[in-house]
């Protein structure tokens, strides 16, 4: 009785460990680019609660015009918003789309019913203070007094978009409460 032996040859073999090679290099490398700036869902972390500061500031009375004379826009054209500010900011998330971000907040009203939630800037233009950009999340509660309710049912979500231009210098971005803010950072 003969006993061949087959050899192989190490062609097939070489390439299998060179593809082996090459495929765990580069997964490994994929640890590198999640973490870095180079990954657009790490452009703004997740946001964090805070407390608010409560400033003893003089009631403003939204039947006198800010602006007034020859080229200023006449009253029935300015839309005067009555909205609050919300009780407590439960979530705040960005989202990168083309050509900026999408800011989207989930608020808790203290009861049912709340209306026309906004998400209205701190300052009036829009622009960032010391790279941060700030919001108030504020709506309209309703004339009628409506139940409290589970706390499910007392939430309102809004988004804003901004754009690159908007976001440039921008660092940090803020959205108050009455009772907190959340905060998201790059």
């Amino acid at each position: 009785m003969i006993i061949q032996r087959e050899y192989f040859t190490a062609g097939p073999m070489r390439i299998s460990l060179t593809v082996l090679l090459i495929a765990s290099v580069s997964l490994g490398a994929c640890g590198i680019v999640r973490n870095s700036a180079l990954n657009p869902t790490n452009w703004f972390d997740r946001s964090t609660s805070e407390p608010i500061e409560v400033v003893d500031e003089k009631p403003v009375n939204l039947l006198i015009p800010k602006k007034s004379g020859l080229f200023a826009k006449s009253r029935a054209d300015a839309a005067i918003y009555l909205g609050e500010p919300i009780d407590e900011i439960v979530d705040l998330t960005i989202e990168r789309v083309a050509g900026g971000a999408i800011i989207r907040v989930t608020g808790r009203a203290d009861r049912q019913g709340l209306y026309s939630v906004r998400l209205t800037p701190v300052v009036e233009d829009e622009t960032p203070v010391d790279g941060v950009l700030s919001y108030r999340l504020e709506g309209i509660e309703p004339d009628a007094n409506t139940a409290v309710g589970a706390s499910a049912t007392r939430e309102v979500t809004v988004a804003r978009k901004v754009t690159d231009q908007d976001l440039r210098g921008v660092s940090t971005i803020r959205v108050e409460g009455v009772r907190n803010a959340r905060v998201a950072r790059r």
